[in-house]
């Protein structure tokens, strides 16, 4: 969505693609893998001879074709936040961000020497409602997505700012 190119103009250039029907699409889980018949008999075979097997996946299948017909559009709206959270989060000292890399609904940015680690920021913005993960020790990442309103990104986005100082 954020590209405005189809899902076979993104994939021409590779042999295997991998879509996750969570997040954005309102899947409970579930992901796919496209590509020849060959590629993905041998992702089969390397993912039952590592224990990954699962039974009754309707129910999943069913909800990620249910995302694709009625969340897929509204992808942008998540995208759309994510560049708030972004734009927010530049106008800090202890964030490092850079703009251009916020295309979808992930931010990834990175902490300042003078601010807090990402460990802390976690467990801190955990305790105010919101959540993120810590990539690294001064790097971290917030997704966007189906369940999260544009309201609530405009409050976590003060509550970091609140945070970080």
């Amino acid at each position: 969505m954020a590209s405005g190119r189809t899902e076979a103009e993104l994939a021409a250039p590779f042999d295997l693609v991998a879509v996750a029907f969570s997040k954005g699409l309102g899947a409970p889980g579930g992901s796919l893998l496209a590509g020849s018949r060959a590629l993905i008999a041998s992702a089969d075979r390397h993912r039952r001879m590592l224990g990954g097997a699962m039974r009754q996946t309707g129910m999943y299948a069913a909800a990620a074709l249910h995302g694709l017909d009625h969340h897929r559009a509204r992808l942008v709206d998540d995208h759309r936040h994510a560049r708030l959270l972004a734009e927010v989060l530049a106008g800090s000292p202890a964030v490092r961000i850079d703009l251009a890399t916020v295309q979808t609904n992930i931010v990834v940015f990175h902490l300042a020497p003078e601010a807090a680690d990402a460990a802390t920021l976690v467990v801190q913005a955990r305790e105010r409602g919101v959540l993120l993960n810590a990539f690294a020790a001064r790097t971290v990442r917030a997704v966007t997505h189906l369940d999260v309103s544009g309201e609530e990104v405009s409050r976590a986005a003060a509550i970091l700012r609140e945070l970080l100082g």
